[in-house]
């Protein structure tokens, strides 16, 4: 029965977490954490948390949001990991979303009247904050929520079909679509990055995604623990401590976006360069340059792998030498099926450029609630349709070519476009907006936008750029904001950003950042 961690791998006292602390960091062993995850299990159902119950963890990079991650899983609830530099409505729409039973905050949040606690108490979830005290990891229940007065549940049993984790992903229709993915689904996505890394309870990986994105969670947490070996924990990437935790704590891998890639190759490297069996990249394309660059400075052989929510992250990666790997290739199916479809859902003749499509057992069955998605994102055969164009050379190397969809990809960031389209168009200057990806050498692609004043309305690229702040997380933030009289159109009067986005910066001499 595929399930996420039943029980945790038995490796005695081997480290299976260690967050870095001075003067003394963190060791948990395997036999710690089960202990631990078994406990918190206990709490939540003692809270009243049931099957299907949604738990959201707006929990940073810590102790706390694996073990919370881990005992939801366990008492078939649903884990619903969110940002925790999400803003008040980007919260709501969340928890509202999910119909969340609670929403697990960081300790001393609740009597600051955080974003997550308000948004929390408006669609009456418990909120209960969350710390390691030590001993354990304390569930302090400060507001029971629609869960007052429900009755204690009994400790569960996942089974490989229960929803273990929803996390909502962008769509050109400008609401964020939530995706269910099962135990089954994890389980396989863990034993294709085990399979394809080979990795063993011998290695160690230093965590520097979010894990409230498929990224972190699956290939930086998950998979190593299903292996048996160890994660190094930070709060939260930083390059000037980078390579003192790699070093200091004995890891021989990492996975991130090529975004924290450069930033890596643009700080002093250690002294000593340590061993790195390989550095792997996901969630955004990685350029040939950065390549040979990474190889070059870490000694490391460089893995570009691609992924998606829907498919519970890794979909195809380059393999490990001596086998063969391709800069601008995203590698070879991994544990999934691929292929590149038209328009219509044939298969293209090798070579092709069409769009990737990939079946598999670590691919969701579909969208929560969301038929026409569901319709469109699917063949009758159970491909999943990606939104990327691409095609696959003799050896069935993939080559992403473009994207179909219009989400913007900053540095590993998926922004719907329609999204922040409502979210600006509600100023009250404001008649009309439109986002679009623009270049951007650190991001890969960052956000302009567009917009058309009203009549006798006046405001400035900067006050729009501070109003919109305050709306949405500040990775949602425009880059560069046009001012324009007339948004372009095409003739039947719809808008294309495309368009609108090289008519924006064929305006603008020379670049502007504001």
């Amino acid at each position: 029965m595929a399930t996420l961690f039943n029980t945790l791998p038995s490796t005695g006292q081997t480290p299976a977490i260690i967050v870095p602390g001075k003067p003394d960091a963190l060791f948990i062993s395997y036999h710690q954490l089960n202990s631990h995850v078994s406990s918190f299990q206990k709490k939540l159902a003692h809270l009243g948390i049931a099957t299907e119950a949604a738990v959201s963890i707006a929990l940073p990079n810590s102790y706390e949001f694996i073990v919370a991650f881990l005992a939801a899983s366990w008492q078939r609830a649903i884990a619903a990991p969110l940002n925790p530099a999400y803003k008040q409505e980007e919260f709501e729409f969340y928890i509202d979303d999910l119909s969340s039973s609670v929403a697990l905050v960081p300790r001393g949040s609740y009597h600051q009247n955080g974003p997550a606690v308000c948004a929390a108490r408006k669609y009456k979830a418990a909120i209960a904050e969350c710390y390691w005290n030590g001993h354990e990891v304390v569930l302090d229940i400060k507001d029971s929520g629609k869960l007052s007065g429900k009755y204690v549940q009994e400790i569960q049993k996942p089974q490989s079909n229960d929803i273990a984790l929803v996390l909502h992903t962008s769509g050109t229709t400008g609401r964020p679509k939530a995706v269910p993915l099962t135990h089954r689904n994890l389980t396989r996505t863990m034993k294709n990055v085990q399979t394809t890394y080979k990795l063993t309870w011998n290695d160690r990986t230093l965590l520097v995604m979010p894990l409230f994105h498929v990224h972190g969670l699956l290939a930086g947490l998950l998979a190593p623990l299903f292996s048996g070996g160890s994660v190094v924990v930070p709060s939260r990437f930083s390059a000037s401590e980078f390579w003192d935790n790699f070093i200091t704590y004995n890891a021989n891998w990492y996975t991130a976006v090529p975004t924290i890639h450069q930033i890596l190759l643009r700080n002093p490297p250690p002294s000593k360069m340590p061993n790195i069996r390989f550095i792997r990249s996901c969630s955004s394309p990685l350029s040939p340059k950065t390549f040979h660059e990474l190889e070059q400075a870490f000694n490391a052989p460089v893995l570009e792998a691609y992924a998606m929510t829907e498919g519970a992250h890794q979909m195809t990666s380059n393999p490990l030498p001596p086998a063969k790997r391709y800069p601008g290739s995203v590698g070879i199916g991994q544990g999934v099926e691929v292929k590149i479809l038209d328009a219509k859902g044939s298969e293209i003749s090798q070579g092709g450029e069409g769009e990737i499509s990939i079946r598999g057992e670590n691919v969701t069955k579909g969208y929560l609630n969301n038929p026409k998605a569901n319709q469109t994102s699917f063949t009758k055969d159970g491909f999943f349709r990606t939104g990327d164009q691409g095609k696959q050379d003799e050896d069935g190397y993939v080559i992403i070519t473009g994207r179909i969809k219009e989400l913007i990809n900053k540095g590993g960031e998926k922004i719907s476009p329609v999204e922040l389209d409502n979210v600006v168009s509600q100023h009250p200057s404001v008649a009309e907006a439109v986002c679009f990806a623009i270049a951007d050498d650190m991001f890969g692609q960052d956000i302009g936008l567009a917009v058309v004043l009203k009549d006798g309305m006046k405001t400035t690229p900067e006050e729009l750029r501070k109003w919109i702040a305050a709306k949405v997380a500040k990775f949602k933030v425009p880059e560069q904001i046009f001012l324009t009289e007339n948004m372009p159109k095409t003739p039947t009067g719809k808008v294309q950003r495309r368009m609108v986005a090289e008519a924006m910066l064929q305006q603008q001499k020379p670049k502007t950042k504001l």
